[in-house]
């Protein structure tokens, strides 16, 4: 199985088709989960699945909403659109991870993107968390150019 790095496919066509709204009014829920190197996630995911979601203390299937830190924008003078989100941590958890699914929650757990942690990440009754770039448009995870 793999977990490759990825804006989903499907989510690029949900996005011109409305289902997807990151705010500054009324945004959806957008949730991240968190998976092992057993899943299978790449550009043609387009649901949340549990298959091959980390197990573990302090872990709930399905994970932890995300809190979007810079909505939707562009640079001065620039033509990349870009959002960012706010880091997020498990407390006293124990699991192993290689990747995550950023998912909306609020619109049918459409698939967002696929991350890939670049090899699995061990916890052990500490504290583990997804920090997120810097939202610029050279940096933010979800960048559209």
């Amino acid at each position: 199985m793999a977990i490759t790095q990825t804006l989903t496919t499907s989510f690029k066509t949900e996005l011109l088709q409305g289902l997807h709204n990151f705010g500054p009014t009324s945004p959806n829920t957008f949730k991240i989960a968190l998976y092992s190197s057993t899943a299978a996630l790449n550009a043609a995911t387009t649901v949340y699945t549990t298959t091959g979601e980390v197990t573990g203390a302090n872990y709930t299937a399905g994970g932890k909403t995300l809190t979007i830190s810079t909505t939707p924008t562009t640079a001065s003078g620039g033509t990349t659109a870009f959002v960012g989100f706010a880091d997020i941590s498990w407390t006293l958890a124990t699991f192993t991870t290689a990747g995550a699914l950023i998912y909306n929650s609020t619109n049918g757990n459409r698939a967002v993107a696929v991350l890939n942690f670049g090899g699995s990440k061990t916890s052990t009754s500490g504290v583990f968390t997804v920090q997120f770039p810097a939202a610029t448009d050279t940096t933010a995870i979800i960048r559209i150019s």
